[in-house]
């Protein structure tokens, strides 16, 4: 479920201007982590799986843009200890992406048009060509920042100062919505408002609680 805003002055909240948008978890339905707990046995709770995952020395240099995919996989299969072929590994990573989740353009389209839109996302040179093509299919965006293009990484704060400096605002104009505690918590450390959401309904509920949209236009989609 969406984690609540700390409470803010009402004028501080009128400030947002930058709607930032995680892809995976958010917008873009994953199968990952599912498959990454069942090949460990299921030794490790999501929250431990993705504290390792966005750790990873292999999954940092891949997302930004620093080894092949065939290094990536190699190291990702010893890190993690996997009883199975780096090849294999490649084969189901790169099918990870499934598509837009149901309900996400819906969403996105209830946003103001005062508002900026952008993506943060650590992706890579696999999965980045599916997020675009699910992109295409209405949601749209002002600027994408993908880690593998810009060599800047979540959790990692030059990621969310190369956000603001492209866009030429300040971190307290932005709202980020992310699935991942470790990043939410980094992008309110940075000055960010943020918000913990899984899927397009706790983005619009984080919306809400937040005023960028209505109350009213929340009660519709739930009709």
């Amino acid at each position: 479920m969406a984690d609540k805003p700390p409470m803010r002055p009402d004028a501080e909240l009128r400030d947002i201007r930058v709607l930032l948008f995680d892809v995976g978890g958010v917008l873009v339905q994953l199968r990952g982590i599912e498959i990454m707990r069942e090949w460990l046995g299921n030794t490790l709770t999501e929250e431990q799986l993705w504290g390792r995952w966005l750790r990873s020395p292999s999954v940092r240099r891949y997302e930004t843009g620093q080894i092949a995919e065939d290094e990536f996989a190699c190291g990702l299969v010893a890190e993690f200890g996997l009883s199975l072929e780096p090849e294999r590994f490649l084969q189901s990573f790169s099918d990870w992406p499934i598509g837009l989740y149901p309900g996400t353009s819906q969403m996105l389209a209830r946003i103001p048009g005062s508002y900026r839109r952008a993506l943060l996302t650590n992706s890579n040179a696999l999965h980045w060509p599916r997020v675009l093509r699910a992109m295409q299919r209405g949601a749209v965006f002002d600027i994408r920042f993908a880690s593998h293009l810009t060599g800047r990484i979540k959790p990692d704060a030059d990621a969310f100062e190369h956000v603001t400096d492209a866009l030429g605002c300040v971190a307290a104009e932005v709202l980020f919505l992310d699935d991942n505690v470790l990043n939410i918590e980094a992008a309110r450390l940075f000055g960010m408002h943020a918000s913990c959401v899984k899927g397009p309904l706790e983005a619009q509920r984080a919306l809400c609680d937040f005023g960028i949209i209505s109350l009213d236009d929340h009660a519709g989609a739930q009709r």
